[in-house]
């Protein structure tokens, strides 16, 4: 089931290409950078927004997606995606969709490449278990779309525009909507309150919004880019068969389902000044988002006795790195991998990076880790320890 724009949709759209048309709701101005570096100003090679792209593909974390979990930790198989592979998938769709809307791709190009950028090793499971050590230590919340635009930011101080940053901020593609329309964001002192409420606020972080039409784009293109292919790598590991799916009206494998909700985002939002889907597809995705939690999310079994062992594994890690940090223990990996990492005289800072604060570092450092290299650790830190997490190999 391939739903197709209607004929004078299709029609305007290629008019619009034909003569360049650009959108008059999406943004084509000048960007917005903390710092005024001529470095950074755009030239016939980069734009604003190319630049913020290749910055953030040079970013040492970005190298990390390819070893993050998107939702199968511990499976081997080269099939399942892995974080690169969707933040990739993201990255296709919006621009599909921005370019059929005449929106600034380049801008969507940097959102989508750097919105997970600060997810946690094991997906969102890794995610909300390290939210929680950070709440009893500091009353204080971890989220992975705040802690993006920190990386991107302040761990990296790359100075990226105000536009690319509020993006990532506000792409959480977890809390879905009917319509999304642009909140205006001035400066870099209105992102930085937001963050911090996101930080010490229960619940602000599901009012954010995206303040350009390009961020609300990505937003959905993360749920498109989720939806289908989460059942699909669910078949691949045996979780699920073929056709365990329903057809909530969208369609039931990765492809149609892409299709669908982009046709019908197209098709709602061409020439308008917000992204928007109607009533009955949105209905659709919350039926098969709520099938995909029953069926894959909460129903494996086998991934909920080792996220028990994980999660003990990580505060025992956090005790451990937090202690070997207020010691002065320079021969932790705390420094050796991640303190001295981030030391280097090329990372201009205003306050050296050792000077923040304890909790704040071991939260940095668990988050940068990929799977791999938080079980290496732990096995490092802790070899006579009983907790074990094994990878279900590729004959088993």
């Amino acid at each position: 089931m391939y739903n197709e724009l209607p004929k004078q949709t299709e029609k305007a759209i290629l008019s619009d290409r034909k003569t360049g048309a650009l959108n008059p709701y999406g943004f084509f101005g000048v960007a917005k950078r903390r710092i005024d570096n001529p470095h950074d100003y755009p030239n016939a090679i980069r734009s604003d927004f190319i630049r913020d792209t290749d910055k953030i593909m040079n970013c040492p974390y970005f190298a990390r997606y390819q070893d993050k979990t998107q939702v199968f930790s511990l499976v081997k198989n080269d099939d399942i995606s892995r974080r690169s592979l969707h933040v990739q998938l993201v990255s296709r769709i919006a621009r599909t969709l921005g370019k059929a809307l005449n929106l600034n791709v380049e801008l969507i190009e940097a959102i989508a490449l750097g919105h997970d950028i600060g997810h946690t090793p094991f997906g969102h499971t890794g995610e909300r278990f390290l939210d929680e050590l950070y709440r009893e230590k500091k009353g204080r919340r971890f989220f992975h779309n705040v802690h993006s635009v920190r990386v991107l930011d302040k761990i990296f101080p790359l100075n990226l525009s105000l536009q690319t940053l509020d993006g990532i901020l506000t792409h959480n593609g977890e809390i879905e909507l009917a319509e999304y329309k642009p909140v205006s964001l001035n400066n870099f002192e209105e992102l930085d309150e937001k963050i911090e409420k996101c930080y010490s606020e229960n619940g602000f972080v599901t009012t954010l919004m995206p303040s350009t039409l390009e961020g609300c784009v990505v937003r959905v293109s993360d749920i498109i880019a989720y939806l289908g292919k989460d059942r699909h790598d669910a078949t691949l590991t045996g979780i699920v068969g073929d056709k365990d799916f329903s057809d909530s009206g969208i369609g039931v494998i990765n492809s149609e389902i892409i299709n669908n909700i982009s046709v019908n985002v197209i098709e709602n939002s061409y020439g308008k000044p917000y992204i928007k889907m109607d009533d009955k597809l949105f209905s659709s995705i919350k039926q098969a988002k709520k099938e995909n939690y029953e069926k894959i999310y909460l129903g494996d079994k086998v991934k909920k006795d080792t996220e028990n062992t994980l999660k003990l594994m990580m505060a025992e890690m956090y005790e451990k790195l937090l202690i070997d940090l207020k010691n002065k223990d320079y021969s932790s990996f705390i420094y050796k991998h991640h303190i001295e990492y981030l030391s280097k005289p090329y990372y201009k800072r205003q306050v050296p990076y050792i000077e923040t604060e304890p909790n704040q570092i071991v939260v940095d450092f668990i988050a940068s880790m990929t799977d791999d290299y938080f079980i290496d650790l732990y096995s490092h830190l802790f070899p006579d320890s009983p907790l074990k997490i094994n990878y279900k190999g590729y004959f088993e």
